[in-house]
């Protein structure tokens, strides 16, 4: 089978990485580290002809720059042959409006590709809605099972006050009298609920990140989360850091101020570029990637440069 186009390690430099677009490599190199843009290179531009020389003209002497090899010859007064230097009408480098000396040169007219990190698609942001949606709906999930106890008591201690203002709206009573007081244990209870909710999140969440990249909501939508700087696992440090920015805040769920914050780090892959990183993203320096839809056999031969 033939191998797929797309960017790959370089056989003869392994440092670099070149386009194969099936039959063969395609244009100039670039750094292996470097991401590749999301199709193949611009088609280099074709070298003009030199003009042929007469057999009686005579050569430079030694010692010139023109006796260089690789150099173009010059006349007496120093000025290069034509067809040297900059197009016609444009400035050289270092006069009054031309580029400085050692500027680069623009090598993707137009607008910017979208970055692909370690060749791969980043994850649109409805799918990571969707897949965050799923992790929600599975934390619930565990929470309706070790934590309904508590919720059910903690419903128990606010029932008087809740009771009375609830009266108050059904008769429109316009008493200003101060509402029944809560349970005693109402406010151990509410610590309780928020410690067990956020462990038991931490616990779903960050272990199949360190290994995998992947939570179940994750693997269902094919979104896999890796390190900006290589492909590896995020280990659990990584994991950590990248769940605390999110997931700590729900103890302070009390207060409304968690969830603000939970709100603003979701919201954050809105207004990021060009990696759409949210703030947990940017703590632990990762960045989320669409998996390819379509399974890569076992037999498929791996691609030129690559090694197992």
């Amino acid at each position: 089978m033939s191998v797929a186009p797309g960017w790959y390690l370089d056989p003869a430099d392994p440092g670099t990485r070149r386009y194969w677009d099936g039959e063969g490599w395609l244009g100039a190199p670039i750094p292996a580290e470097a991401t590749p843009p999301a199709g193949p290179p611009p088609p280099e531009p074709k070298p003009e002809p030199k003009p042929a020389t007469r057999p009686d003209e005579p050569g430079p002497p030694a010692g010139q720059p023109g006796a260089v090899a690789g150099q173009p010859a010059t006349s007496g007064s120093g000025t290069p042959p034509p067809g040297y230097g900059p197009p016609p009408g444009a400035p050289y480098p270092g006069t009054p409006g031309g580029p400085s000396p050692g500027a680069p040169y623009p090598t993707w007219p137009g607008q910017q590709p979208e970055p692909r990190p370690h060749g791969l698609p980043l994850a649109g942001l409805g799918a990571r809605l969707v897949a965050r949606l799923i992790d929600i709906a599975v934390v619930l999930a565990l929470n309706v099972v070790v934590n309904f106890w508590f919720v059910w008591q903690y419903i128990q201690q606010m029932s008087p006050p809740i009771a009375e203002a609830w009266r108050r709206v059904v008769d429109q009573d316009t008493t200003t009298e101060q509402l029944p007081a809560a349970g005693d244990q109402a406010g151990g209870l509410q610590i309780a609920i928020l410690l067990i909710a956020t462990a038991l999140w931490m616990a779903y969440e960050v272990p199949s990140m360190a290994n995998r990249g992947q939570t179940f909501g994750k693997r269902v939508m094919g979104l896999q989360v890796l390190p900006v700087s290589a492909v590896a696992p995020l280990g659990f440090g990584r994991a950590l850091r990248r769940w605390n920015t999110l997931g700590l805040p729900t103890l302070l769920w009390f207060c409304c101020v968690g969830f603000l914050l939970q709100l603003i780090d979701s919201l954050s892959p809105l207004f990021d570029r060009p990696l759409r990183q949210a703030l947990h993203d940017k703590r632990a320096q990762t960045v989320v990637v669409q998996l390819p839809r379509t399974p890569v056999p076992n037999d498929r031969p791996a691609p030129p440069g690559d090694t197992a």
